[in-house]
């Protein structure tokens, strides 16, 4: 690394900022949701009276999926992994007492992003707040649903042009949100190295850049509003190396292929989230050990914005307990570990620097072979990233049970346990409530001005004009999620893997 680089200046290998933490300490988020809005508001004002910076929004699956609460495919899976959320009625429930002017939400929702945002927003409104105050994410990152997770709804090119019609609204409408979070996380929780998160990661952000400037818009306008999101894995320096080497490449990336002439623009600003899949059912208690250097990797990588598992995470939802303890690590690192004094504290290491050269070139490597291939759409549509993740998950799993991959707990110095783990559980009644209210929600609106907004939406989608003012028209109307999602499965499609 040369001597002159320092933090907040290009290429931002040693952080985005010049101070870092010295100023601000990272966003301090915990992801939450589960049954009804009414239940995940109680846990989010309990969690802001905790010392939560910003809130961070789970889904339940049908949500996910574009299905609302009473569809066939939906039974059981309401309220499960994520908050129900079928309608205006429901986000007003989820935000009650809630100053959405004041606070930072992050809402982890892709397929149905521009339905959800508009959600959200309408609430807003409604508080009266100013929409160019309004601050948070939304994921809205449909390309690694194709890659790693799977909740994707619309093929990928028609689900792209939803994309960049959101940047397009969200430009103007609401100018201090960030309108996208590229996911390294899912790709990473779904088997991948270190190497590959970053370079599958930076891959989907050249897709999305390249999508916006082909609908016309400026590099400088929409890209200071991207930000990204990874994974906090168990190798404590290279989650360290890692990202280093993801600002480094990306501010690179930035410059030289997109011709971006605003720093903001090169900034890779990034969430990070413990890893999942690292956790244990066995001795779930070590897991707090886990998280906890996970999340020091983190903070000493120069994240902005942070979310610490739950101990119990590999048995249930988080209880409220953990989820208080979770966040107390957060704090401990923030308020009494002293690591936030200094920017990049790692810069300059030998063997930190070796690491990220080697990450940053690996991945690099990757992002050629893609170009090769065509761009990210066509290595997804013939399954190369799939496949690669695929190889690593394989390899891994095979370490793990041939013993040379130590896992504490599970294939070394694991124990007969005895004491029974307290886990939280979803009311199997919030089911049957949300139906309810869904049902009194179709009941009680004007049908007509529904069919009417819904058609308005057709035709916008099957023609060029931008669909997010008339799905912000639809959900004002009381339209539900599904209604919304199916109308635009009429005109897109649904995707089908075919590999």
């Amino acid at each position: 690394m040369p001597s002159t680089e320092q933090p907040g200046k290009f290429p931002f290998t040693r952080g985005i900022y010049p101070d870092m933490y010295r100023g601000k300490l990272w966003t301090m988020r915990q992801y939450a949701g589960f049954g009804t809005a009414e239940e995940s508001n109680r846990r989010y004002r309990y969690l802001l009276s905790q010392g939560i910076t910003g809130l961070s929004v789970a889904f339940d699956l049908p949500t996910q999926m574009g299905m609302d609460s009473d569809h066939a495919l939906a039974a059981g899976e309401v309220g499960r992994v994520g908050v129900a959320i079928d309608s205006l009625e429901d986000m007003r429930v989820l935000l009650k007492d809630i100053e959405l002017e004041t606070v930072s939400t992050s809402m982890t929702i892709n397929s149905t992003a521009a339905i959800l945002l508009c959600l959200y927003v309408l609430v807003a409104d409604s508080q009266g707040a100013d929409r160019a105050k309004l601050a948070g994410t939304i994921q809205n990152d449909i390309l690694k649903e194709y890659i790693a997770r799977g909740t994707y709804i619309y093929p990928p090119r028609p689900a792209m042009r939803i994309i960049t019609d959101l940047f397009r609204w969200a430009g103007t409408e609401l100018p201090a949100w960030n309108t996208i979070s590229i996911s390294g996380y899912h790709i990473r929780e779904a088997g991948s190295t270190a190497v590959q998160e970053v370079a599958f990661t930076l891959a989907n952000a050249i897709a999305y850049i390249e999508a916006a400037q082909a609908a016309g818009l400026d590099v400088d306008a929409f890209a200071p509003r991207l930000s990204f999101f990874f994974n906090a894995h168990n190798n404590f320096l290279e989650e360290i190396a890692k990202y280093r080497a993801a600002r480094r490449l990306y501010a690179r990336l930035m410059k030289e292929r997109f011709g971006a002439r605003n720093d903001r623009s090169c900034m890779l600003r990034f969430h990070a989230q413990t890893a999942g899949s690292t956790l244990t059912a066995q001795q779930p208690e070590v897991n707090v050990v886990r998280v906890a250097l996970q999340a020091m990797a983190a903070v000493l990588g120069g994240t902005q914005s942070l979310h610490t598992n739950g101990q119990d995470e590999a048995l249930s939802l988080p209880t409220e307990r953990s989820a208080r303890l979770a966040l107390r690590t957060q704090q401990v690192i923030g308020y009494e570990s002293g690591v936030a004094e200094a920017p990049d504290p790692f810069g300059g290491s030998e063997y930190i620097e070796a690491l990220t050269d080697r990450i940053e070139a690996g991945a690099r490597e990757y992002i050629e072979q893609i170009d090769g291939m065509g761009g990210t759409l066509a290595a997804i549509e013939r399954g190369y990233i799939q496949g690669e993740i695929q190889n690593a998950a394989y390899a891994y799993q095979r370490a793990v049970e041939e013993g040379k991959q130590i896992v504490i707990g599970v294939n070394k110095f694991d124990i007969e346990e005895t004491e029974p783990v307290h886990t939280f559980r979803v009311d199997s009644q919030l089911e049957a409530q949300q139906i309810a209210r869904l049902r009194a929600v179709r009941a009680g609106r004007s049908s007509h001005s529904v069919e009417e907004n819904l058609e308005r939406l057709e035709e916008a989608a099957r023609g060029t004009e931008n669909v997010l003012p008339r799905i912000l028209a639809c959900c004002q109307a009381m339209a539900t999620v599904g209604e919304i999602s199916d109308r635009l499965r009429k005109v897109f499609g649904e995707h089908r893997e075919h590999f």
